[in-house]
């Protein structure tokens, strides 16, 4: 060490660059390197920075950069000539302590990647037990509240104003509300219409509501087959199937952005096992909801089958493969083959009397949209 110290300052024909971390002055200096790097810039005060301090910073190739743990976090000397960084480099023999090593590579994937597990068991497990104890405990205000939000948007897709001919409207409250009192839901707590547009389906809303699109009315043969998927909304509604979902949809949708942010690398690969996950959570509710509807048609003494055979005309026989496992409801055919194992021959009184359908199948009157 007693050499280095009497070594005069390094020369090189490529100027050596000081930032002080202070100024963004852009300084020429020469180097001593002695017991220590002395950085001198002419007239100034030297500085010195420990060998045992240096670290090296990113660079372009051709720069050796450097910093010091003991300068100011933005100080960087930039070495141009090759010699000279060669000099220096054999005496910073922590120069690269704090790179990432192997091991600490290896560290930091497995971290990741328990943490990629931890998301995954919390989406598989924590965040469906969550939403099946939370949804029945959200206040009726509130999930009104988001019900209204939903049914503007829905309007806003398939027509704003409800269908209401009087004799329609009549025959459609009796069945909604023969339905209703099977299922045990108060009489406040469910708003039920049919929307004039010619798309096939239903739907419950958060907030107790129920709408029936005109396609669907067309296409059903008798109030059985209605009234089958009208008691499989209310089964939705009876089971908080839209807060449930809500509030899955909402935690792993959080957990699944803050861990990995955008949609690439391996949070696609999460998204996707997210995908089927809650395909299986929808089917899941989807069942639960057949059941219901099975219960309520046979309290009524009518059979489920019909409203599966409406289903089936409308859809058609689906297949299976991916498709089915990515699927968010039970295939049309599976649940028309459930209904048929518990078809009843009818026991109880027509839901509705024959002029009844006819005004409600009319309910949207003649106009089309």
């Amino acid at each position: 060490m007693s050499e280095l110290s009497t070594e005069a300052p390094a020369q090189s024909a490529k100027p050596t660059i000081f930032f002080d971390g202070v100024s963004s002055r852009r300084r020429q200096v020469t180097l001593t390197l002695g017991d220590a790097l002395e950085i001198v810039e002419e007239g100034g005060t030297p500085v010195r920075w420990a060998y045992a301090d240096i670290r090296r910073a990113d660079s372009p190739a051709g720069i050796l950069r450097l910093a010091a743990t003991s300068a100011p976090p933005l100080a960087r000397l930039e070495i141009r000539d090759a010699a000279l960084a060669a000099d220096v480099t054999v005496r910073c023999m922590r120069l690269d302590e704090h790179q990432t090593t192997r091991r600490g590579v290896a560290k930091i994937v497995g971290w990741s990647v328990a943490a990629a597990v931890s998301i995954v068991c919390v989406v598989l497990f924590g965040v469906p037990l969550a939403a099946d104890r939370l949804a029945p405990l959200v206040p009726k205000p509130i999930e009104r509240r988001i019900g209204d939000a939903s049914e503007v948007q829905v309007k806003a897709i398939f027509g704003r104003n409800v269908c209401e001919d009087p004799a329609g409207k009549a025959a459609f409250t009796k069945l909604v509300n023969r339905l209703r009192d099977a299922a045990g839901l108060d009489d406040d707590s469910m708003t039920a219409g049919v929307l004039p547009t010619p798309v096939p389906n239903a739907f419950a809303l958060p907030g107790g509501k129920v709408y029936v699109l005109r396609g669907l009315l067309d296409k059903a043969q008798n109030p059985d087959e209605l009234a089958g998927i009208l008691a499989h909304e209310l089964g939705h509604l009876k089971h908080h199937d839209n807060m449930r979902g809500l509030i899955y949809n909402g935690g792993t949708s959080f957990l699944i952005g803050l861990l990995f942010g955008d949609v690439t690398g391996s949070s696609a690969v999460i998204f996707a096992s997210r995908s089927v996950v809650e395909a299986s959570y929808s089917r899941e509710a989807e069942t639960g909801a057949d059941t219901f509807a099975i219960e309520i048609m046979h309290a009524l003494g009518r059979s489920p089958k019909p409203s599966a055979e409406l289903m089936f005309r409308i859809t058609g026989k689906e297949g299976g493969g991916l498709t089915s496992i990515l699927a968010s409801h039970p295939l049309t055919e599976d649940r028309l083959a459930r209904m048929t194992r518990e078809d009843r021959p009818a026991s109880g009184p027509p839901l509705l009397t024959d002029k009844e359908w006819q005004a409600l199948k009319g309910i949207c009157g003649s106009g089309k949209i």
